[in-house]
């Protein structure tokens, strides 16, 4: 049976709204820790969570913020609803969290959110994402770098693996939507002054 048009928009705004939420401001409050704000490149993210000199804390952040992806579309996707509305709700969930209504809609990068709304929307395209970034990763230490390059190949991959079409307008709209939160990073790189992976510099 197919989900009413209502119960779609309620499940997009949901998805918004938890997306919304801040796991690194939250923890940091939680475990008495700097504000990630006001710390590095003041993105309220995992990475830097780690400037806090608290390793617990960045992964806490790192799965809360990956949950904030999957959850609501595991939610969906046990109620039936169509690929669209998942596609729709992983892309609120990214969008609450680089621009959150609580926080003056100054959010972070959407890296971790993408990485869990991937896994609700096409697993597969999540496992690119996460071995791509891994690598880049690796051989740079540069999580800016390993993002933007991840994020650059799901419209491919999408392309490559034949998947529906509102799958692929997700990934380019994913893929639009983190290169421009890392355009200041990505101006960092040109000049050589991004910071590296566990160091300040």
């Amino acid at each position: 049976m197919a989900i009413p048009p209502v119960e779609i928009i309620i499940a997009v705004i949901s998805a918004y709204l938890l997306g919304s939420l801040s796991c690194a401001i939250i923890f940091a409050k939680w475990m008495q820790l700097p504000d990630p704000r006001a710390l590095g490149s003041g993105n309220p993210g995992a990475t830097n969570m780690l400037r806090t000199g608290n390793k617990t804390a960045a992964a806490l952040t790192l799965a809360g913020d990956c949950l904030k992806g999957l959850i609501p579309l595991l939610v969906a996707s046990n109620l039936n609803f169509s690929e669209v509305a998942l596609c729709l709700m992983g892309g609120a969930a990214i969008i609450g969290h680089m621009y959150p209504v609580y926080y003056q809609f100054r959010g972070g990068k959407g890296v971790a959110t993408t990485l869990g709304a991937l896994l609700g929307v096409h697993w597969p395209l999540a496992l690119i994402w996460a071995l791509v970034w891994l690598s880049i990763a690796k051989l740079s230490a540069y999580s800016s770098l390993a993002a933007i390059i991840a994020t650059l190949i799901l419209p491919l991959a999408a392309w490559l693996l034949s998947l529906p079409l509102a799958v692929g307008v997700l990934m380019v709209v994913i893929s639009v939507l983190v290169i421009w939160r890392h355009r200041s990073n990505i101006a960092k790189l040109l000049r050589g002054e991004e910071s590296r992976i566990g160091t300040g510099k």
